[in-house]
């Protein structure tokens, strides 16, 4: 089969790149399905892996990326009962998704639902699971309340607004771009505010925020940027507000008041989806066959797809990705 391999990883000097090469087989064990992938998505991740500075789990494939698949069930291993031949299917994997097949557990795929081809598919996995796994299971966001997004149109971003309209909660975001809060309106953004940037070049939103909401804090925070975000958005916080930590973009470092932690009594939680274990990663397949997928059947939630390309312009598709001007996922078409 052919697949996107990380063929130089990134070094002190070089940068990491792809090509595609033709590689054996996988061939299903006990509990898993072979799925012929029709499509995949780009996520930040990947290109963290290419870079060298975000390793594949154990049970993934070290040089091919990818996390996210869509498309048809054509090898069974023995014990599965839940899917068939032929079953159009997609979810989280820990790595290996650019590829024309890939091995899964079949626990954490879910049924594509119908009237969705694979392209639209592809787009949904990792940013809605990542989403309302952080804002509805951790941080238990609930109908009136309010959810600060950040990088408001990255994957997450565009799922966790969708998502909070779901649920009947309000949804503020950040984007440094303003057409990017434009389109985010019509996903459902209540408000959206462009941080501002000083000289020293710390970070200022909390206080716009605050005036978006009406003079209080948000009482979810949904942190997808790290780095110096982490103090505004603690700032933009209400009593008993939580901020759940998804990613890293501006930096792994944060200098906090910690009195104002415990004055506001806020939580603070960390979370990663890619080296959960087997057993958690099928609670995950499960949320996106149980949550999410009846969701997108019913037009609550849709796949923000900014463009597709084919598996043969990964490099190109992660140099677009890298620009930060995308709006919504990038999917790569077998």
């Amino acid at each position: 089969m052919r697949a996107i391999v990380i063929v130089r990883p990134a070094g002190p000097t070089s940068k990491g790149e792809l090509e595609l090469r033709h590689v054996p087989m996988p061939e299903p064990g006990p509990g898993q399905v072979r799925v012929r992938v029709s499509a995949c998505a780009v996520n930040r991740a990947d290109l963290l892996q290419v870079a060298g500075r975000y390793p594949a789990p154990p049970d993934a494939p070290a040089d091919i990326p990818g996390l996210e698949i869509a498309g048809e069930v054509d090898a069974i291993g023995a014990g599965v009962s839940e899917l068939a031949v032929g079953d159009r299917v997609f979810g989280v994997v820990g790595g290996g998704a650019y590829a024309e097949a890939i091995v899964v557990h079949a626990r954490t795929l879910a049924a594509i639902p119908a009237g969705i081809d694979f392209v639209q598919a592809a787009a949904i996995p990792e940013a809605f699971v990542t989403a309302y796994d952080a804002v509805v299971l951790q941080a238990g966001l609930s109908a009136g309340e309010v959810l600060l997004v950040h990088a408001v149109g990255s994957g997450v971003g565009t799922a966790a607004v969708q998502i909070a309209k779901a649920i009947g909660a309000r949804a503020i975001g950040t984007a440094r771009a303003p057409d990017k809060l434009a389109r985010a309106r019509e996903l459902g953004l209540a408000a959206g505010v462009v941080p501002e940037v000083a000289t020293d070049r710390s970070v200022h939103f909390a206080s716009k925020v605050r005036e978006a909401v009406g003079g209080r804090g948000v009482d979810v925070v949904l942190e997808l940027v790290g780095g110096r975000y982490v103090p505004e958005s603690l700032a933009s916080l209400e009593s008993q507000g939580r901020l759940v930590l998804v990613g890293l973009l501006a930096g792994a470092r944060a200098e906090i008041d910690l009195g104002m932690v415990l004055g506001r009594r806020l939580r603070i939680v960390g979370t990663v989806l890619r080296s959960r274990p087997i057993e958690e990663k099928m609670i995950a397949g499960q949320v996106l066959a149980r949550h999410i997928a009846p969701l997108v059947a019913s037009g609550a939630l849709h796949a923000v797809v900014d463009r597709a390309m084919p598996i043969e312009k990964a490099a190109e598709a992660h140099a677009y990705v890298a620009t930060n001007e995308g709006f919504g996922k990038v999917v790569l078409t077998m």
